[in-house]
């Protein structure tokens, strides 16, 4: 390989003779040592923009690979998901209108299918679904579908802003939910219902 440490990137020469190789300091997994001249390098190939060949997920001969622990996935939020859905059509069986489980259901099947499609947009390097949309999607009731989303899919499950604010429209929901069942809620509902109607 020859390195351009000032530069921060190098081309390393296949040993099967083909077109060097283009590397970024970047490209490196493990940075606990610089790139030097002559250095035997494995890497995963790829191509820039151009199609010239451009390495990735390179590793200097004898580093050792950072070990990649794999997330433990939590079963409560998909239970908590699953719980309160079970406990919406309990609740419709013993004379809760209809009309609130239903909206959760159908709320929670379009958010599973958002978070889904960002997750695709997110490995394909695509235009994203906003946050913002996907809170508004948790606040109008589609909470449940997000939750299971975002285990099965692990998806804006590290970023703590998001799952501050996340949490904030679950309880905006829940809170507005326990309003619907009481007799001022129920009276407001049936009233928005005919006059939808």
């Amino acid at each position: 390989m020859s390195w351009h440490d000032d530069k921060g990137f190098g081309f390393i020469q296949p040993i099967d003779g083909s077109a060097d190789v283009f590397v970024h300091i970047k490209a490196f997994r493990n940075l606990s040592r610089r790139p030097t001249n002559g250095t035997i390098v494995s890497y995963a190939l790829t191509t820039d923009e151009q199609g010239r060949p451009r390495a990735v997920d390179a590793t200097l001969a004898g580093d050792r690979l950072p070990v990649r622990r794999r997330r433990e996935t939590s079963r409560l939020p998909v239970m908590l998901a699953f719980g309160f859905l079970a406990f919406m059509g309990g609740a419709a069986l013993t004379g809760l209108t209809w009309t609130i489980p239903a909206a959760y259901l159908i709320a929670s099947i379009a958010t599973y299918l958002v978070y889904w499609l960002d997750k695709s947009a997110a490995r394909a390097d695509r235009r994203r679904v906003p946050e913002s949309t996907l809170h508004l999607l948790a606040l109008v009731g589609g909470w449940p579908g997000a939750l299971v989303a975002q285990q099965q899919y692990r998806h804006k499950t590290r970023k703590r802003e998001f799952r501050v604010i996340f949490w904030i429209t679950v309880l905006a929901n829940v809170a507005g939910f326990v309003y619907l069942i009481t007799a001022d809620g129920t009276a407001a509902l049936g009233e928005f219902t005919m006059s939808a109607i």
